[in-house]
């Protein structure tokens, strides 16, 4: 299943998310947030993650990025998680056992992980609040956590 989703992903056009270059505008279908597509939330610092039910470092990151929502959305950042399953069941499925508090959306057709290249699961973008790239990372390993909120914060809005 992962090998079919990672060619599945790297099939057609994707736009290289490199540090400093805008943000590509993504439709955020199914969004549990206002917004409809990213560049609604310019404004604010958006940790983007790509993941997956399949993928078990996301059953590890939703925790913490729960955690960062709390502690930091007042100050300007909004956590946002796109989830590529192809069955939304598959993805309601893994949010009963590892619930998320923050922003979901859901792109069983993958254009948004398309247009950011993503290539493995989990995979974050953090955007500034002007809508370029600071960063990309992928993966998650707890032990990675901490410098990862260290550079979060330093992005936060002062």
């Amino acid at each position: 299943m992962r090998a079919a989703l990672l060619a599945w992903l790297l099939a057609g056009a994707a736009q290289a998310t490199e540090p400093s270059q805008p943000a590509p505008d993504i439709a955020l279908p199914q969004a549990t947030l206002a917004a409809k597509q990213l560049s609604e939330l310019r404004g604010q610092l958006v940790y983007l993650d790509f993941w997956a039910s399949w993928c078990g470092p996301c059953r590890q990151s939703f925790p913490w990025m729960g955690e960062l929502q709390k502690k930091y959305g007042a100050r300007g950042l909004q956590v946002l998680a796109i989830n590529l399953d192809k069955q939304r069941a598959d993805a309601d499925a893994f949010l009963a056992r590892t619930p998320a508090a923050f922003a979901l959306a859901f792109d069983a057709q993958g254009e948004a992980a398309k247009r950011f290249a993503i290539k493995g699961m989990p995979s974050s973008v953090l955007i500034a609040p002007d809508g370029q790239v600071l960063w990309t990372h992928r993966g998650f390993r707890v032990e990675e956590a901490g410098e990862l909120e260290a550079r979060i914060v330093q992005a936060l809005p002062r």
